[in-house]
């Protein structure tokens, strides 16, 4: 019952304290110039509509809030250097957070983006949020603890490629905060019911909480944007995932869709000379976008197949079957890539004919 009015508790400040702030953060950043600008891969409704880009930090403050509170609650504390790495994701939130306002008000260029999530990956890492090992999905074994300079470079890469899946999806209406909702789930379903991590589960419930509270300003027509919150937000989902046992496959099962997306869109970039952190039109949910399919029915087509894959990482137990589900997976997502670039190929040809 103890756990029960916690989760509760927590979940009810970070929904709460996201909405309460949600109409501040709105009229701050049309105060501040801090607005979408309709150009370049922005072409929504509610670019033109100029809405506020400071929803993130609203999730962001909400998440904050709720997760140190989490801290003080008498719930079962198991990890000895838990209040380190709550302290790492703390400080990395905060300067996602002030760094993305600065961006969103002056549209700062890929270099000092990259420096400064490199910036927040160095402090999680240094507080000691890194991956240290793998359980072998052929075998069920853990490895052995991989050398410093590995795990530095595993953690960094992976924080990263985080930040960026997160901030690359963030396209249409909805779209990222729902997806950050269904991971939020799945691992806390994960570390409630397989690992019995209580006060880490918290932090999952604060994300849910506040990612809840942004979504219902920003899904269909949105009235906030995320703006430069969503490298912040990435940030979270990518540091509770190594916190709450570095399950890194679980949330690759979620998020499998956009990050392939992401890695896709960065090649591709990289092949013609550009900064893969460049964003641009090319990402799946915006071909979808063009060739007609509406915001809601991309949104919600994402929402299904993340947590479908959700699911399936949360009832397979055997870890050989989930190394095939995700190799599924991937098959799937590449095929739809190749259709939908097929697609754009021949529309291409025919505007040129």
């Amino acid at each position: 019952m103890i756990e029960l009015a916690a989760f509760i508790t927590i979940f009810t400040l970070a929904l709460g304290v996201t909405l309460l702030l949600m109409p501040i953060c709105d009229r701050l950043g049309q105060r501040w110039g801090m607005v979408a600008k309709a150009g370049g891969r922005r072409t929504t409704e509610a670019d033109y509509r100029r809405v506020s880009k400071l929803g993130g930090v609203g999730l962001a403050l909400g998440f904050l809030i709720a997760a140190g509170a989490a801290q003080v609650l008498p719930v079962p504390r198991f990890d000895p250097y838990e209040i380190i790495r709550f302290t790492g994701l703390i400080l990395g939130t905060l300067l996602l957070m002030f760094a993305g306002m600065i961006d969103d008000r002056y549209e700062l260029k890929a270099l000092p983006q990259f420096i400064i999530q490199s910036l927040a990956a160095g402090v999680a890492i240094s507080f000691q949020i890194f991956i240290e090992y793998f359980n072998n999905p052929l075998t069920g074994q853990q490895t052995d603890p991989f050398p410093f300079i590995v795990t530095v470079a595993l953690s960094y890469f992976w924080l990263l490629l985080m930040m960026n899946t997160v901030n690359f999806l963030d396209g249409l209406d909805g779209l990222a905060g729902g997806v950050a909702i269904i991971a939020g789930a799945v691992l806390l379903i994960n570390g409630v019911f397989r690992l019995g991590q209580i006060s880490v589960s918290l932090l999952h419930v604060a994300l849910i909480g506040s990612a809840l509270g942004f979504t219902l300003y920003n899904f269909y027509p949105a009235r906030i944007f995320m703006g430069s919150g969503a490298v912040t937000l990435g940030f979270i989902l990518g540091a509770l995932s190594i916190i709450g046992g570095a399950k890194m496959a679980t949330i690759l099962f979620v998020v499998g869709l956009p990050l392939l997306d992401t890695v896709w869109q960065a090649l591709t970039r990289l092949l013609h000379g550009r900064s893969p952190f460049e964003g641009d039109r090319g990402h799946l949910h915006f071909r979808l976008l063009d060739m007609g399919f509406s915001q809601r029915q991309i949104v919600i087509g994402y929402y299904l197949f993340c947590a479908l894959f959700g699911v399936l990482t949360l009832v397979v137990e055997s870890r050989f079957f989930k190394l095939l589900a995700l190799g599924a997976m991937a098959v799937l997502i590449a095929l739809g890539f190749a259709l939908v670039t097929r697609w754009r190929a021949r529309r291409k040809r025919s505007a040129e004919a």
